[in-house]
């Protein structure tokens, strides 16, 4: 065969493939054509593929790789990026004390607006960790997330005196995502800088386990997308493939769903979540809600009244959660494993159109299981 119908016949072949390339790329959801752009970007070094760290003895701090912002990315649709790291070197104690995200400008390398986080999520591997300390009857009770922070929630300090426990060259999973809810005209290069302060145990902290508790709505498995009543505390999924759970009697449940316009409350039971052997104590809370949540409680319905109530900010001007108001107790406030508690849910969606939403907490209890163990 001549060279000249070799090299035409690939050439074919490689329309071809580009060709098919190209509609399978435009079939593809949003958050998943981001994720094929930012490997490629990444592989290609057209744009910054590695994590920048920088570790002192109290703060571990690291720099993300390059995101590419160039379209509206809702919650959990931007380019993102992880990688696993270790606060030390040495297998020494070390008390984790707070985290803190701060958007970037890839360019200039100066401070932007936090529209541009979506979250940040911190997991530890759970079987490493417990069987250290001699629990392994927690390994696989929870899902393995420590912390995440979101818009409007980009900095988590515990209570003084309080931490995470963790040997120092443990591994942590980092992950990072972009977010833009409003600059549709954008070609913007951004990177996340990521921050864990921590500090050397002196015999005086008190540790805190994680637990996570998540609001669970019912939708109709044969018919997901079917318009629902004001008020009926169901849910439209945003996508029956995540964010998927089964009740105890079968029925289906969804932890992201689409809110319709104007105001609307959302209710759902914890008590499987926080799996409560006995009473613990309530230090801190981390909350993740996506924009136009108004608050969110957490509610003892034996007693009828709430253990605290997180206040949020929506932006006026634009979509966004300007802030997202935390609990935090030195003291500390008692949950019961006899009481019922359920997390409430208050949205106000005054855009045009349907939103997304979600509504979790990051509970943190004393651990004095724990802390006997260290001691």
């Amino acid at each position: 065969m001549r060279k000249s119908k070799i090299y035409k016949n690939l050439g074919v072949i490689f329309l071809i493939i580009t060709f098919s390339s190209g509609i399978g790329y435009y079939q593809l959801s949003k958050k998943k054509k981001a994720a094929v752009k930012t490997t490629l970007l990444h592989k290609l070094g057209l744009v910054s593929n590695e994590w920048e760290i920088n570790n002192t003895s109290q703060d571990y701090k690291m720099l993300s790789p390059t995101f590419l912002v160039d379209d509206i990315y809702k919650s959990m649709e931007g380019p993102s990026a992880s990688r696993y790291i270790q606060l030390s070197q040495e297998n020494d104690l070390i008390w984790i004390t707070g985290f803190d995200i701060k958007a970037i400008d890839a360019k200039s390398n100066e401070k932007i607006s936090n529209d541009f986080i979506c979250h940040m999520n911190v997991n530890l591997n759970d079987a490493n960790y417990y069987s250290h300390w001699n629990l392994e009857d927690r390994i696989g009770k929870q899902y393995p997330r420590l912390i995440s922070l979101s818009n409007g929630f980009i900095h988590s300090n515990f209570p003084k005196g309080y931490g995470i426990p963790i040997m120092g060259n443990d591994f942590l999973h980092i992950t990072s995502q972009a977010l833009n809810h409003n600059y549709k005209s954008i070609f913007k290069k951004i990177k996340h800088e990521v921050s864990i302060t921590h500090e050397k145990y002196d015999g005086t902290q008190k540790p805190l386990m994680s637990r996570t508790v998540y609001i669970q709505l019912p939708y109709n498995k044969e018919t997901p997308y079917k318009t629902l009543t004001s008020g009926s505390n169901q849910c439209i999924p945003v996508d029956p493939k995540y964010h998927n759970y089964t009740d105890n009697m079968g029925n289906m449940l969804s932890g992201h769903w689409i809110i319709p316009k104007g105001k609307n409350t959302y209710r759902s039971s914890i008590n499987e979540q926080l799996q409560l052997k006995d009473s613990l104590r309530l230090h801190y809370s981390a909350i993740h809600v996506h924009p136009f949540a108004t608050s969110i409680a957490l509610h003892d319905k034996t007693l009828n009244k709430n253990i605290f109530k997180s206040e949020i900010t929506n932006y006026k001007n634009k979509i966004g959660l300007q802030n997202v108001e935390p609990f935090s107790s030195i003291e500390g406030v008692w949950l019961y494993n006899n009481h019922d508690y359920e997390l409430v849910l208050d949205v106000d969606n005054t855009s045009i159109t349907d939103e997304d939403m979600m509504g979790s907490m990051f509970l943190f209890f004393y651990d004095k299981e724990l802390e006997n163990k260290i001691k």
